[in-house]
């Protein structure tokens, strides 16, 4: 019985509902039952949000269960952290955008925001895959904007079989999810991630 479940993770702003509508038209495309959940948060730019994909042969529920993660995009560090207990050792991979944005809370509670090796060193006890990329740069580089990061995360994703998904749905799943005007830059962004070593 195939499942998959994934956790996409970040700030407001960042494109978090984007990837989720774009990984759930994909996974239509090929057939199978899907399942997707904001799970909190606002997706007001600022405020910390996670969504829920859950896609494969029946799915009953939109949210995946703690340490019941296969996949999870955080588009921001410190995002990864706060959902850290999705993970389990053997199963979850990580893949996390290095580049910090550092949400409201942080300012509004007067936090300290810990390390990048303090957040790898923490994941790392809930998996035994995690994957740090510069996301925002490699992305940059290509569309002279940060933003397309979590669709260059997603291209890395497919090209390192990460997610269970053809090529060609994930590029149908960005057509549908995303506005023709921003099409072009999208698919460069999703074909960067194929470069990456």
């Amino acid at each position: 019985m195939m499942e998959f479940n994934v956790i996409i993770t970040g700030i407001g702003g960042q494109g978090v509902l984007t990837l989720t509508n774009i990984i759930t038209w994909s996974a239509l495309k090929e057939g199978f039952d899907v399942k997707a959940s904001e799970l909190h948060g606002l997706a007001q730019r600022g405020g910390a949000i996670a969504c829920h994909v859950r896609f494969g042969d029946e799915i009953y529920s939109p949210l995946v269960l703690e340490g019941k993660a296969d996949l999870v995009f955080a588009l921001e560090p410190l995002e990864a952290l706060r959902s850290c207990y999705f993970g389990s050792k053997n199963k979850t991979i990580f893949l996390v955008n290095t580049h910090r944005l550092i949400p409201l809370s942080i300012f509004i509670n007067k936090e300290g925001y810990p390390s990048l090796s303090y957040i790898a060193d923490a994941l790392k006890s809930f998996s035994n895959k995690v994957i740090l990329i510069d996301a925002s740069e490699m992305a940059k580089k290509v569309t002279g904007d940060t933003i397309m990061a979590n669709i260059y995360m997603l291209g890395y994703a497919c090209a390192k079989n990460l997610i269970p998904l053809k090529r060609e749905s994930i590029l149908y799943g960005i057509e549908e999810a995303v506005s023709q005007k921003y099409l072009g830059l999208n698919r460069k962004a999703f074909d960067l991630g194929f470069e990456a070593i």
